[in-house]
């Protein structure tokens, strides 16, 4: 299939780009790296009047690391930050988990960004940043605001992101000292997960500072606070996860042709159990 008609602009300022999103008052969708996008319009899925190409916009891109964070331009593709010197010390769950995030062609031109803007529920990034406790930096034609991550993610394909609004770049806090943790279950490698589990701790023994979000289970990526509670100050063991499964209870998990929602609910358990397995060994 082909995409419907759309017309094309490639603004070169951030500036001009906003102007343009706020003109055409929801009609326009911006292009970040295309891979999703792409594909749905051409299914006709999506259907914007005017594609917005931010390929030109150079101060969207690139990673700058302070004393407190790091801070990730939205147009930084998953090859560059993978490519990063730092990307193992400073970020070790993205480390771990950006080989899984579909396939290299996709990751060479597949963006930070883009990933956040489409919000799908089965994919690592928007977990990723709710584990991390980033922030999501967002500039309209009203100025910048920043929206943590547990506030961005909203619903199916939703964000808190306004239709004239730009996610511009994502801070996520430095931590030296957490332990993290990762598992996602797929059919094949690359593809999208039937669940998964990404999770931050600032200590192991006992499990404490847990930050834990699920992807690929509901209609968004998402965190259980009550879970988070009941591992909290535990060792981590079968027993006590055992114990906190019950939390998970919490989400509405979502079946379809390939998982039905109850093996799904099964699923982020195992992926739980394995991710914390590993964190721990």
């Amino acid at each position: 299939m082909k995409a419907p008609d759309f017309d094309y602009l490639r603004p070169g300022t951030l500036a001009e780009a906003i102007a343009i999103l706020s003109e055409h008052e929801g009609e326009a969708q911006p292009l970040a790296g295309g891979q999703s996008l792409m594909p749905m319009m051409n299914f006709r899925v999506a259907a914007p009047a005017v594609l917005v190409d931010l390929s030109a916009l150079s101060e969207l891109r690139g990673i700058t690391r302070t004393d407190t964070s790091v801070r990730i331009g939205a147009m930084t593709r998953y090859r560059e930050l993978a490519d990063w010197a730092n990307i193992c010390t400073d970020l070790p769950l993205i480390a771990v988990a950006l080989p899984h995030i579909a396939h290299d062609a996709i990751r060479n031109r597949g963006t930070i960004g883009g990933s956040l803007a489409l919000a799908d529920a089965a994919a690592e990034m928007p977990a990723l940043m709710l584990a991390l406790g980033a922030t999501i930096e967002l500039m309209g034609p009203n100025g910048t605001r920043h929206v943590p991550a547990d506030d961005f993610f909203q619903g199916f394909y939703d964000t808190a992101c306004e239709a004239d609004e730009l996610i511009v770049a994502v801070d996520i806090p430095l931590a030296p000292e957490a332990k993290f943790g990762f598992h996602e279950l797929v059919q094949r490698h690359g593809d999208y997960a039937m669940a998964g589990v990404a999770i931050k701790a600032t200590s192991l023994a006992p499990l404490s500072g847990l930050r834990i979000a699920f992807f690929g289970v509901s209609d968004r990526a998402l965190r259980v606070p009550a879970l988070e509670a009941a591992l909290d100050g535990t060792s981590g063991d079968e027993a006590a996860i055992a114990a906190a499964l019950p939390a998970l209870e919490a989400i509405e998990f979502e079946g379809d042709l390939k998982v039905s929602a109850k093996t799904r609910a099964h699923y982020a358990g195992v992926a739980l159990k394995r991710a914390l397995a590993e964190m721990l060994a």
